[in-house]
């Protein structure tokens, strides 16, 4: 008994410290870089990155939510894979961003912050911790159940590399006005829309005849797979750029569905009752909303609809609607109004520090320049909580502003920003009690007829 402890300790402390070190890794241009890129630094390499992803999914399943399936998988595909990796690496530590212009010469004094000496030492102590916890699952319980496998094909499908699918196009040649790209309101847009609702549906008929434990680790799943898929853009800011960003100011979770992300996976972790209500009364509203309408089309560049800026804007804020909305419709939440004093000051604080963050940045941007002395010649707007640029199809005349350092925060368009935004969140509980209205009638009516 006392060696199952000590085990089981060991496998918490260092699937952690797996996990830290993957996400410092994201921070790397070489983490995503590769995968769009398949003919350059070779499928088996590529596959077994890919593999690794699936196991940031599959050993704190293993670990943490004690799922013996998990656990199968991990201690017998992970090994081959991680080892491998290790032989044919390549050129993967030299991958750097090509600096053609001034501008991207200060991009990447920015963003490539980590030298490649580090970039290899976790490279290597990653796979050396991966491979220790694998030992110990092994050592933990050497059996092994064939019907384990049947998980792996979800575990690789939820952590895919949404760039793959780049290495089949290449966007550069395929023109602003083709029916390919992502626009408001076209047929991508629909389809986005009918993501959401049929994930969301699914979801929801697949968790409530689970037990307790079962939607724990369920919910756990979805909520690590959106973490992992969220960190993705890390490296791709600092390689390819997403959307219409290009430098590591965009990681800073002040987005407001980015916030949410972590918000919404904690409060699963945590079965949080304060988090549940600000997942569910802040971001559930912000995230369905962002499906009826994406935003000007001038202040967005997501590609064509299977481009990794399309891909990751859809899954993740699907994933975080998701996660925000299921604990109240399974039962383990009941959201009531009175509930909506933390997440109303909650979001009001949001926005505040999101203002002058941006400001910050900005004015910060300001003083970045080449070696040689050639300044930005375009002003960065890292826009957290949409405080810089405005998403609506209307202006607001900046009548009352407060300077930040360099930047002028328009104070009436973020108040008006906060308020559209407010009743956004009780637009969506209107239809939610609305619904739950329905429903009563409806089960009302059943349950007379028999």
């Amino acid at each position: 008994m006392e060696r199952k402890k000590q085990i089981d300790i060991s496998l918490k402390v260092l699937t952690g410290a797996s996990l830290a070190v993957a996400l410092m890794l994201t921070f790397t241009v070489s983490d995503y870089y590769i995968f769009n890129r398949i003919s350059e630094f070779g499928f088996f390499f590529c596959l077994s990155q890919w593999v690794k992803k699936a196991g940031l999914l599959l050993l704190p399943l293993a670990v943490y939510y004690g799922k013996k399936s998990c656990a199968d998988i991990a201690k017998c595909v992970l090994p081959p894979f991680v080892i491998l990796s290790c032989c044919i690496f390549g050129g993967f530590f030299d991958i750097t961003k090509p600096a053609l212009t001034p501008q991207q010469e200060i991009y990447n004094l920015i963003n490539l912050f980590i030298p490649k000496a580090a970039n290899i030492t976790m490279f290597f102590l990653h796979n050396a911790l991966t491979l220790a916890v694998c030992a110990l699952l092994f050592a933990r319980d050497y059996k092994i159940a064939p019907r384990s496998f049947l998980y792996l094909a979800p575990a690789m499908l939820l952590t895919v590399p949404l760039n793959i699918f780049e290495n089949f196009f290449d966007i550069s040649e395929i023109p602003q006005n083709s029916f390919l790209r992502f626009k408001n309101f076209s047929v991508w847009h629909f389809a986005a829309l009918a993501a959401l609702v049929g994930v969301t549906v699914g979801a929801y008929y697949f968790l409530r005849g689970k037990n307790e434990k079962n939607k724990d680790s369920f919910l756990g799943a979805i909520a690590i797979a959106l973490l992992i898929q969220y960190h993705s853009k890390d490296s791709m800011l600092l390689g390819d750029g997403y959307n219409v960003y290009d430098t590591i100011t965009a990681v800073v979770p002040l987005f407001i569905c980015n916030i949410g992300v972590y918000i919404a996976s904690v409060s699963v972790f945590a079965k949080n009752k304060i988090l549940y209500a600000i997942s569910f009364f802040v971001h559930a509203a912000g995230a369905v909303s962002v499906f009826v309408y994406f935003g000007r089309d001038d202040m967005s560049n997501f590609g064509i609809f299977c481009s990794y800026s399309f891909l990751y804007f859809c899954i993740t804020h699907v994933g975080l609607f998701v996660l925000s909305v299921m604990p109240t419709a399974l039962g383990r939440y009941k959201f009531k109004y009175r509930d909506c004093l933390i997440p109303l000051g909650y979001y009001f604080g949001v926005i505040i520090i999101a203002a002058v963050s941006s400001a910050l940045v900005t004015s910060a941007a300001e003083t970045w320049h080449t070696p040689s002395g050639v300044y930005l010649d375009t002003p960065v707007l890292p826009n957290y909580a949409f405080t810089q640029l405005n998403p609506f199809p209307f202006t607001v005349p900046p009548v009352w502003t407060i300077t930040v350092w360099n930047y002028d925060l328009n104070c009436i368009y973020l108040l008006g920003l906060y308020a559209v935004y407010v009743a956004i969140f009780f637009a969506f509980n209107g239809f939610y009690y609305a619904f739950l209205a329905v429903r009563k009638k409806i089960l009302a009516k059943k349950t007379a007829q028999i």
